[in-house]
């Protein structure tokens, strides 16, 4: 039974127990985060759909405030317990804002406080969940692996959503909160078995630097090394158009639901039963299709693939801007992220240094993501005020997916040159 498993996903046999650990790593951590997802989005129309775009902006001020943070935590703790201080600090947020929400359930500035707060945590929990695993596995193992233990992502991304639409009845909002605060609590606890798995298997670079001690240097160094490295500077700007376009799409959704569905709790389960077609897609093609795509045609059909059927979707959308094919490209653009974007991104970060994996990468995912999510806000503001139609905007987010196609081929062409080279 093993050998059928392990043909059938593409491992090796005393890589089973890893894959499973960091499945269920993903699935806890995304099955509590996308629970709350639809309460974001609730939370973001509560909070007056005209003032989304404040929100980005005091979103990406947030993430300015906790980068540092993250980095005096990095330099000082041993990397491999990171995980354990970013999760604990959000798990006992989420049960704040529970008895917050619990108390004062129409409080407006509660609801923008969640939306600002879950916008920032949300993807530091990821990032650094996604930095376990690019300090444990070599490129060789990411390649095959890294999708399969994704899929463990997408399965929570697809539970989380239909738990949110199933209890958002009985238990309220802030019932969906305390419980997520369990669900990454249980996921740590998995992510201590990817690293036992690791300290079992150790690789070459393990002797170098080892998992046991703190990374060291100062709060700033992720964004130093990121203005200082063409490589992470091309991840960046990968980040940043990867941003804007979501971005673009997220407004438009924003406004399509606040005018056909008023009642809020209508919202979430609209919000919830979009993301469960989206999680279920990227399942199917995290399990039988990325890995293997990976493996045989490389990186660049992952971070360039993507991009350019994104490209096709925004013209359709200038051509019919309805519901029905916003839904369609919606649904293309999220569940291609999670099932070939997202792998592909977290593999050019297994050529860097250790603290590059933490710091860097951190930076990358929170301070740039959310900076192109605040510009990009108010550029799509900017757009719809001058040109009241929203196919203008649509044709200007699908040159940005050109731009990005063409990023993600460069990038695909830097990370096959570092593995031939042996970087570390």
């Amino acid at each position: 039974m093993r050998d059928l498993v392990a043909r059938l996903f593409n491992l090796e046999r005393h890589e089973a127990g890893a894959v499973i650990a960091g499945f269920g790593m993903f699935f806890l951590l995304f099955a509590g985060l996308f629970m709350l997802r639809p309460v974001r989005e609730t939370m973001g129309v509560a909070g007056g759909v005209d003032n989304l775009a404040w929100m980005f902006t005091a979103t990406f001020v947030g993430m300015l405030l906790a980068m540092p943070v993250f980095g005096w935590v990095a330099a000082r703790v041993a990397r491999r317990r990171i995980l354990y201080w970013v999760f604990g600090y959000v798990s006992a947020t989420l049960l704040l804002f529970a008895v917050g929400m619990a108390t004062s359930p129409e409080d407006p500035w509660m609801a923008r406080g969640f939306y600002v707060w879950y916008s920032v945590f949300n993807l530091l929990a990821i990032s650094v969940a996604w930095s376990v695993l690019v300090d444990v596995f070599a490129i060789g193992q990411a390649k095959r692996l890294f999708a399969l233990m994704a899929a463990g992502a997408s399965l929570g991304g697809l539970c989380g959503p239909l738990l949110a639409d199933r209890l958002v009845t009985p238990l309220g909002h802030a019932g969906l909160l305390a419980l997520s605060a369990l669900c990454l609590a249980a996921s740590a606890f998995a992510a201590s078995r990817v690293q036992r798995w690791r300290d079992r298997h150790p690789l070459p670079a393990d002797a170098e630097a080892p998992r046991q001690q703190p990374l060291g240097g100062n709060p700033f160094a992720g964004a130093i090394d990121v203005l200082r490295s063409p490589y992470l500077m091309g991840i960046a700007v990968f980040v940043l158009l990867l941003a804007t376009l979501n971005t673009f799409l997220y407004l438009r959704q924003a406004e399509l639901v606040a005018e056909m569905f008023p009642d809020a709790t209508r919202q979430t389960q609209v919000f919830a039963r979009i993301d469960f077609v989206v999680q279920a897609l990227s399942l199917l093609a995290q399990l039988f299709v990325t890995g293997r795509l990976a493996q045989r045609l490389g990186v660049r059909v992952l971070l360039a693939g993507v991009p350019l059927v994104m490209a096709a979707g925004f013209l359709w959308l200038a051509l019919a801007p309805t519901f029905a094919v916003f839904v369609v490209v919606m649904v293309a653009r999220r569940a291609g992220e999670y099932a070939f974007i997202r792998p592909g991104r977290e593999m050019l970060y297994t050529v860097v240094p250790a603290e590059q994996k933490y710091k860097a990468k951190n930076f990358n995912d929170t301070v740039v993501y959310r900076g192109g999510d605040a510009v990009s806000a108010w550029v799509k503001t900017a757009i719809d005020a001058v040109a009241q139609q929203p196919m203008i905007a649509m044709l200007i987010g699908a040159g940005i997916a050109l731009a990005w196609t063409i990023n993600g081929a460069w990038l695909a062409r830097r990370l096959d040159g570092r593995a031939g080279d042996g970087a570390a």
